[in-house]
């Protein structure tokens, strides 16, 4: 029997990097906090209803089929998503009540993880692996 992973393809995610960077750094540039919301609900609708509108809108300029593109795990994408909105949510609310030094510091995180994922390197990999290991570790000395 055959198991199939979930994926999606990379144009996808990137764009969905991409689009959180901008909209972290038009934040910064525009002062308007508001703009956050915008990755911050793609995020939460990817998460809770698995339809992230950022990845929808951007499968419709994919040239070839998705399963032809370098596939990027879901469960994966998953993890990193939460991190991005718990990030995302954290820069908007600090920004929204006064907060500056602490909104900068969710939205440096989250964008830099973003950016960084985009020149190869995936944050939330790491921290996964890292996790899994702890719980393996710890499972085999119970």
């Amino acid at each position: 029997m055959q198991t199939t992973l979930r994926s999606v393809p990379q144009p996808l995610v990137r764009t969905n990097q991409w689009f959180i960077v901008l909209s972290v750094v038009s934040t910064w540039i525009t002062g308007f906090e508001w703009i956050l919301a915008l990755p911050l609900g793609a995020g939460i609708l990817g998460l809770v209803f698995g339809f992230n509108p950022v990845m929808r809108i951007a499968k419709t300029f994919l040239k070839k089929a998705p399963s032809e593109y370098i596939p990027e795990d879901w469960e994966q994408q998953q993890f990193n998503q939460l991190i991005a909105v718990i990030c995302l949510a954290g820069g908007l609310i600090s920004y929204s009540i006064g907060l500056i030094g602490l909104g900068h510091f969710f939205t440096i995180m989250v964008a830099l993880a973003a950016f960084i994922a985009i020149l190869g390197f995936c944050v939330g990999c790491f921290i996964r692996f890292q996790w899994k290991k702890f719980r393996a570790r710890k499972t085999l000395m119970h």
